[in-house]
């Protein structure tokens, strides 16, 4: 799929790299800022308490 979509883009290597760069630019932006906030309507977070783990109390060992 990678190689398909290399093979596709114009330019040398550069502008290719430069034309992925802003792709994944803009489908993160996507991401963040519309299909994440949409999807969150429909997600019932439900209220999650994490303990950590009990420390030993007693002194370092040396």
């Amino acid at each position: 799929m990678y190689a398909a979509l290399w093979r596709v883009l114009p330019g040398p290597w550069w502008v290719r790299v430069l034309i992925l760069l802003v792709l994944v630019a803009a489908v993160l932006y996507g991401l963040v800022f519309y299909a994440f906030p949409w999807v969150s309507q429909f997600v019932n977070p439900q209220e999650v308490t994490v303990t950590l783990p009990l420390q030993p109390t007693g002194p370092a060992p040396s």
